[in-house]
């Protein structure tokens, strides 16, 4: 029997290998493998190499110092521009005029107004003067009326004292006058008994008789005179307390002028502290109409033109840009990513108008940046709620241009940790916020300020 069906498959099998060994795999076709080959492995090597993650953020070139940023230059006073003394982008010193006003208020109109409220000033002081004058001359005044009233009073004393001694004195006296007349009286009326009875002589009772009516007189003006020097000392008592009340009158009539005089002064004084507080003010009023440059720097803007316009008070006429201020580049980031920040941070910055080419995650590669560090962060937020930053040059890094102005653009990235590159690409992927290893630390200054 035949096997056919055994030699036609070996036919085929024959055919299809002559077939196959004819056939050849083209050379670009293995190029291109081995290239996405490459490209592969190279990607694959690329993951695992680090990544810098940082936190980008806009914003402009400021200055670090607030005395050194672009400043307005605002009139204190109202009123009408007469001369302008500079021009746009010139330089000025600090005091140099920038514009000359004149008075638009009618208060102070007066040409001599300063000297006519000097000679106010002075009028009080000579006023003020005089008033002083008699306030002395009031004091000297009452310490005469009370050394007056010292010396009225103990001569008031000593006449009163004179009384009492005298009223002693014919106090005794009327005593003894009385004891006379009784002695008198008693001789006279035993005599006119034996006169009666016709013992003694007429001529003698006659004697006895008369001395007893002089004893009677006596006792009448010794009794006088004691009811006299009674009255003199009652009068003197009176005195003392006349002095008294007539010389205290005196003083506080005396007194009286001089608290009215003093209160005059006070008055005056008071006066006089207002006409010079004027006079200040007008001297004051008087030297804001030169405007002058607060600091050394550049007009940049006038906001005021011509001559003859009226300005109102703390109207800005023109802003000053300081010379040579300490650059800063003020940048905003999102709320997310300001608790990732602290003081210090190393930043890139790619400021308008310096052609760069920025590799966020490999700095060190970068063209055209400049690095920056992290100076200030805000405490609350500002536009849109994001929180704005403050970075000064860095100090081991390359100086940032000389050709930088105010309010220039920047795009920058402050540098965090390193992570592989398949971490970040997770993270992107993901929308997860930059990771760190350890929490950001706040400055020692900062710290230090707390503890006191």
């Amino acid at each position: 029997m035949l096997n056919i069906s055994d030699n036609k498959d070996n036919e085929v099998i024959e055919q299809k290998s002559i077939l196959f060994k004819t056939l050849k795999t083209p050379s670009a076709g293995r190029f291109i493998a081995k290239v996405l080959m490459s490209v592969s492995f190279v990607f694959l090597v690329l993951l695992f190499f680090p990544w810098q993650q940082n936190i980008r953020g806009n914003g402009k070139v400021t200055a670090f110092s607030p005395g050194q940023r672009p400043q307005a230059i605002q009139s204190a006073i109202a009123g009408r521009i007469e001369a302008w003394h500079v021009i746009e982008g010139q330089f000025v010193h600090k005091g140099d005029t920038i514009l000359t006003l004149s008075e638009v208020k009618d208060a102070y109109f007066d040409p001599l107004l300063l000297q006519r409220t000097k000679e106010q000033i002075d009028a009080k002081q000579l006023s003020i003067e005089a008033k002083e004058e008699k306030m002395v001359a009031l004091e000297q005044q009452i310490a005469a009326l009370e050394n007056l009233l010292t010396a009225k009073y103990e001569q008031a004393e000593n006449k009163l004292k004179q009384a009492r001694f005298k009223l002693t004195s014919d106090s005794v006296d009327y005593e003894a006058e009385k004891v006379r007349y009784a002695n008198q009286e008693n001789i006279f009326d035993r005599n006119k008994k034996r006169y009666d009875a016709g013992n003694i002589a007429l001529t003698k009772f006659q004697e006895l008789e008369s001395k007893f009516q002089e004893s009677k007189m006596k006792l009448i003006s010794s009794e006088n005179k004691f009811l006299e020097s009674r009255t003199e000392v009652i009068n003197a008592q009176v005195n003392i307390s006349g002095v008294q009340a007539e010389y205290q009158d005196k003083i506080s009539k005396a007194r009286s002028d001089l608290n009215n005089t003093s209160a005059e002064v006070f008055e005056a004084q008071a006066s006089l502290a207002k006409l010079e507080n004027q006079y200040a003010n007008y001297q004051v009023r008087t030297n804001n109409y030169q405007l002058v440059a607060p600091q050394s720097g550049y007009i940049v803007k006038a906001m005021k033109a011509g001559v003859g316009e009226t300005i109102k008070e703390g109207e800005s006429v023109a802003q000053v840009m300081p010379e040579n201020p300490q650059l800063a580049v003020e940048m905003y980031v999102r709320a997310m990513d300001v608790p990732l920040i602290q003081q210090g941070r190393k930043v890139r910055i790619e400021f308008d108008g310096w052609p760069a080419l920025q590799f966020a995650g490999w700095p060190s590669v970068s063209v055209g940046t400049f690095g920056g560090q992290v100076q200030v962060i805000d405490r609350v937020n500002s536009v849109n709620g994001e929180f704005r930053i403050l970075v000064t040059p860095d100090p081991e890094d390359e100086a940032w241009p000389q050709q930088l102005r105010m309010g220039s653009g920047t795009k920058g990235w402050v540098m965090l940790d390193n992570v592989p590159v398949w971490y970040e690409i997770w993270r992107q992927l993901n929308g997860f916020p930059p990771s760190l290893y350890e929490a950001p630390e706040e400055p020692v200054l900062k710290k230090e300020q707390a503890k006191k």
